[in-house]
Formats: C-alpha cells, sequence, structure tokens
C-alpha cells in the first residue's frame, strides 16, 4: 500500500507538471508533428484491419438473435450504435493502449537509464517539455481521428457482414444507419477519446520517466504502463457510460 500511494502522488505531480508545462513556451512544435506522424502512421493500418474484422464479426453475432426475436430489419442500425457509442472508441483505445504505452515508456525509459535525460537537463533543454508533452498532445489528439477511421471502417465491415447470409443494397443500409445515429451518440463517444488518448500517454511516459535499474527496470515499467493504460481505458469508458447516461438519458 505504501508503494502505491507512493507512486500514486508522484503520479499527480507528474500530470500536474504536464499542465504546467503545456501552457508555457516555448511549444516544441516540430516534435509534436513528429510524434503525431508517428502515431498516425504506425497505427492507421491497424486499426482499419481491426475495424473490418470487427463489423463483420459484430454483425454475424448478432444476426442469428435479432432474426429470433424478428428484429431483423433493426441489423444496420444496431450496428451503428454498437460501433459508434462503444465498439469503435474502446477497441481502437485498448490497440493504442498496448502499442503506444509501452512505445513511450520504452523509449523515455531507455533514455532515463542511460542518462540521456540528466544530459538534456544539464544542456539547458527541457525533457519534460520535449518528452512527455509532445507526445501526450500528440496522442490525445490523434486518437480521436483513428477512431472515426476505426468507425467507418467497422461500418463498412457491418456492410460486408450483412451480405454474407442475406442481402441489402449499400444505399439502404447506410441510410438505415444514418437515420438512427443522433448527436447524443456521436459527441460523447468522441469527448471520451480525448481523455483516453491523454491516460494512454501520459501513463507510458511517467513509467518511462522513472523506470530505473537498467534495462531490466525498463522492462518492468513497459509491462506495468500497458496493464495500468489497458485498466485505465476501461475504468475511464464505464465512467463516461455512466455520465452519458445521466446527461442524456437522465
Amino acid at each position: 500500500m505504501k508503494s502505491f500511494f507512493i507512486e500514486f502522488g508522484l503520479a499527480t505531480r507528474f500530470s500536474g507538471r504536464f499542465f504546467r508545462e503545456l501552457f508555457s513556451l516555448p511549444f516544441e512544435f516540430k516534435e509534436f508533428l513528429r510524434q503525431a506522424y508517428f502515431i498516425g502512421n504506425k497505427s492507421v493500418g491497424v486499426v482499419i484491419f481491426t475495424g473490418l474484422v470487427i463489423g463483420v464479426i459484430l454483425v454475424l453475432q448478432s444476426r442469428p438473435a435479432l432474426i429470433e426475436f424478428g428484429a431483423g430489419s433493426y441489423l444496420p442500425s444496431m450496428s451503428a450504435l454498437s460501433v459508434i457509442r462503444e465498439v469503435g472508441p474502446l477497441i481502437c483505445s485498448l490497440i493504442c493502449a498496448g502499442k503506444f504505452s509501452s512505445s513511450f515508456c520504452a523509449e523515455i525509459g531507455s533514455m532515463r537509464v542511460t542518462e540521456q535525460i540528466d544530459a538534456m537537463e544539464v544542456s539547458g533543454n527541457n525533457p519534460f517539455k520535449f518528452l512527455v508533452v509532445t507526445r501526450v498532445i500528440a496522442l490525445t489528439l490523434m486518437l480521436p481521428a483513428l477512431v472515426v477511421i476505426a468507425d467507418i471502417t467497422a461500418l463498412m465491415g457491418a456492410f460486408v457482414g450483412a451480405n454474407i447470409n442475406g442481402e441489402i443494397s449499400f444505399n439502404l443500409f447506410f441510410i438505415q444507419v444514418i437515420e438512427k445515429l443522433e448527436f447524443s451518440d456521436l459527441f460523447p463517444s468522441m469527448i471520451k477519446c480525448f481523455f483516453f488518448g491523454w491516460a494512454i500517454g501520459i501513463i507510458g511516459c511517467f513509467k518511462g520517466f522513472y523506470a530505473t535499474s537498467g534495462t531490466a527496470g525498463v522492462g518492468r515499467a513497459t509491462n506495468s504502463a500497458v496493464v495500468i493504460a489497458l485498466v485505465s481505458v476501461i475504468f475511464i469508458d464505464m465512467i463516461a457510460v455512466q455520465l452519458t447516461n445521466l446527461i442524456f438519458n437522465g
């Protein structure tokens, strides 16, 4: 328990320093662009593939149950609500949590144990702003864009899945999708993606920034960062669902 509270206190102070550094000049804009390109370029392929597969599986698994209850015609709208509200944001965020919390932690942690961060501080640079702020902001802004791609590809996958054991035209499928979606479906799902991205980035950078004990310590920190990031995404999603239901359905 003692180590837990110590680490929680360090993480809180680390987050507070992030916001102080975020609003202080100068901003490392070139490094931010480099990290944003890295995140988008390294993720778009797996996000598209995962979205397509999830869309197909969602329809194939849901169709028998809907037909059994005489609600087969609701398949397009059910797919749209499931993907936009929950499946797209959550699956994409979990992929990014595993990918970028480990990447950030390993990179920054290696720089910590090889004393490169100390060298930056001695030379008068600000390693926190250069290494942490740029990565967290890049992931916070890029994750919603990746989720939009995941949602679109998942709906395309749902259309493919709907035509495997049946037949529905492209126009009819997406007309039903658009007619069912409302602002209360789109807005909360996009807002929580910013919190997902921030949490994933700050956890990966925090664990790497305080890594110790050489390469073995970096490995332990990376493993811990991935686990905590995954749990954090699920926890934030649970809170977001409750708040959404309270605000829009309460």
